[in-house]
């Protein structure tokens, strides 16, 4: 049974001209209609069968008439609607569900959906064969309209470049059905215009599709981040891979409310409110994994835009000894962790880490034997075994109110998402000082500046000085690309901004830029710490009330290494280009920077084992 319905404009063009073979030819149908003479078509076919070209081509080369004029012609013999392609009608998306090679061999591109119906361009409307092809790949009626076959390859090859890798994300597609591990919402309880276009847009699967595709795409290149935003014309969908964010596609701007409205649908948000900012999650399965997907959404002179948290499970299953930490730093981090009660910071920027050292911390500190629990905002990753509290301010939950709550829980292991706030700092020093192991992470720029950031929030210097057991401060560095990775010699500016000697020999690498790396010379991260332990000396520094950089002096002193230390040591070895070193990492206030030796030895990094001491 065909695709097509009584009546449909198929069937006339059938009845008007069938296939080849089996009626009226196109040249026939322009004599027939007087737009060319007998003459005219006798050259044309001559100059065809010379030259290899279609028909239509040759007379439009010969001036004889226009491809407007080709196209009312043919479209009124053929008594289905003629088209001139344009931008505006196309929808890429829907190249994902058909593929450019299916459509080159088809001779057809797909417009858009509207419901259960598929208009599409075609060479040959009149061809029942290709319409019920479509009809089987689509799942949809199919709308015939004649446009150009020049032009229709023209656009299936202008968006099969610009587009993702569109069997490798059909494949992706057939190996996981996204849609039904996303958990959608009521339906009738989306306060949207019944059969209003938008409505018709999201049921359809060219939207669905191309969700699913940018979705799949991020997770497959592990981006921490994806970006809708409305950009006039189009709308952009950029993801963020190793810190950096790269553009994946630009659909129409005609279908930035339907690819937003799914998005806000899947995590379960007011597609009918566009004023006011949202947030809302929602967990697929995807690449045979469990991926959690945090969903916010803000109100732009353009438009809506909206930026996806990928929290990928998998990125938590790091060991202690898999974080990049050299030798030294790890056996104090794990001495200080060993403690059974105190206050153990992990600070750094947003984005550098520091949820997953402080997730691998709690794997290494949870057992049958103690009670873990965690109060954040918000719950990134759901952990076995752990008791984790979701902050709700609406609800009066506030930071300060579940630690204190916690407290009476019987906790042994608590963990604190951020503290904010004096009262938070508070509470959380008071529990270290009662018997509790207290994980929790800070916004500042080095080890010794979490002890002057606490202060300043008001922790008695007594306290603090009594419940710190350490600091771990964190950044990412980009590491050379393996691929394309070279040997070069940074500017004389580097390496003395490095503190290093102009004429100092290290095996210094860059990536020259290739596929693999998206020609950026850079291919995955990893981390610069440094730990700093809080013993006797910087103790009675604290309680003293001693400055950050007297903190960071005695430390110093002790043979604390700083971030920049490191991150000159990896770039000394290879594992990332100086100037990346230098960008993550600055200079310290509290001294003199000491002088960089070779990193941790580290199987998954060549250039590591080749590292050369300054």
């Amino acid at each position: 049974m065909r695709a097509v319905s009584p009546g449909h404009p198929s069937e006339a063009a059938a009845d008007a001209a069938p296939a080849a073979g089996s009626g009226p030819r196109i040249g026939d149908l322009l004599v027939d209609s007087g737009a060319i003479t007998p003459e005219q078509l006798r050259t044309a076919l001559q100059r065809q069968r010379s030259g290899g070209r279609r028909l239509g081509e040759v007379l439009i080369d010969m001036e004889v008439l226009t491809g407007r004029q080709l196209l009312a012609v043919l479209g009124e013999a053929l008594a289905v609607p003629a088209i001139t392609l344009r931008h505006g009608l196309i929808d890429p998306a829907l190249l994902v569900l058909f593929g450019p090679e299916a459509c080159r061999k088809l001779r057809s591109l797909p417009l858009f959906r509207v419901h259960g119906e598929l208009t599409v361009a075609m060479a040959e409307p009149q061809s029942l064969d290709t319409i019920d092809r479509l009809a089987a790949m689509s799942g949809c009626r199919i709308r015939p309209v004649l446009a150009l076959e020049g032009q229709i390859e023209e656009f299936i090859g202008r968006y099969a470049s610009t587009s993702v890798d569109v069997g490798a994300f059909l494949s992706q597609l057939a190996k996981t059905d996204v849609q039904q591990d996303v958990e959608v919402v009521d339906q009738e309880a989306v306060e949207i215009e019944a059969g209003s276009t938008l409505e018709r847009m999201v049921e359809g699967s060219p939207i669905v599709n191309l969700v699913n595709v940018a979705l799949l795409s991020a997770i497959k290149d592990g981006a921490s981040d994806v970006h809708v935003e409305p950009a006039g014309r189009a709308t952009r969908i950029r993801y963020r891979v190793d810190g950096v964010l790269r553009e994946l596609m630009s659909p129409p701007a005609g279908m930035h409310a339907a690819i937003v409205s799914r998005l806000k649908v899947i995590g379960k948000m007011d597609i009918a409110e566009k004023r006011l900012p949202q947030e809302g999650r929602v967990r697929l399965k995807a690449e045979g994994r469990d991926i959690d997907l945090r969903v916010s959404s803000m109100p732009t002179l353009l438009g809506e835009k909206l930026v996806i948290r990928v929290l990928d499970k998998r990125n938590l299953r790091v060991r202690m000894e898999e974080l990049g930490l050299t030798h030294e730093q790890l056996e104090t981090l794990m001495g200080v962790l060993k403690r059974p009660h105190g206050l153990t910071l992990v600070t750094g920027p947003t984005g550098s880490g520091k949820t997953t050292t402080l997730y691998s911390a709690l794997d290494l500190l949870r057992s049958p034997e103690k009670n873990v629990m965690t109060v954040e905002d918000p719950v990134e990753y759901q952990l076995d075994f752990i008791n984790q509290i979701q902050v709700g301010e609406a609800v009066g939950l506030s930071f300060p109110r579940a630690l204190r709550s916690i407290l009476r829980q019987d906790p042994d292991v608590i963990m604190i998402g951020e503290i904010r706030d004096e009262a938070t700092a508070r509470t959380a020093v008071q529990a270290a000082l009662t018997g509790h192991a207290v994980l929790a992470t800070l916004h500042t720029n080095d080890a010794p500046g979490a002890v002057t950031r606490l202060l300043d929030m008001g922790v008695p210097t007594y306290l603090l000085s009594a419940a710190l057991n350490g600091v771990v401060a964190q950044r990412l560095v980009r590491t050379v690309c393996p691929h394309c990775r070279t040997r070069y010699r940074p500017p004389a500016e580097a390496l003395e901004d490095a503190g290093l000697d102009p004429a100092h020999e290290g095996a210094f690498s860059q990536g020259t830029g290739c596929e693999k790396c998206h020609n950026s010379g850079m291919l995955g991260r990893r981390g610069v710490y440094e730990v700093m332990a809080v013993d006797g000396p910087l103790r009675r520094g604290i309680h003293t009330g001693a400055s950050a950089q007297e903190i960071g002096r005695r430390w110093a002193a002790q043979g604390g290494r700083t971030l920049r230390d490191e991150g000159v040591a990896l770039a000394i070895a290879g594992v990332c280009n100086l100037e990346e070193a230098l960008r993550v990492t600055h200079r310290d206030e509290f001294g003199e920077d000491a002088a960089p030796g070779p990193p941790p030895a580290d199987e998954g990094e060549d250039a590591a084992r080749t590292a050369v001491a300054a």
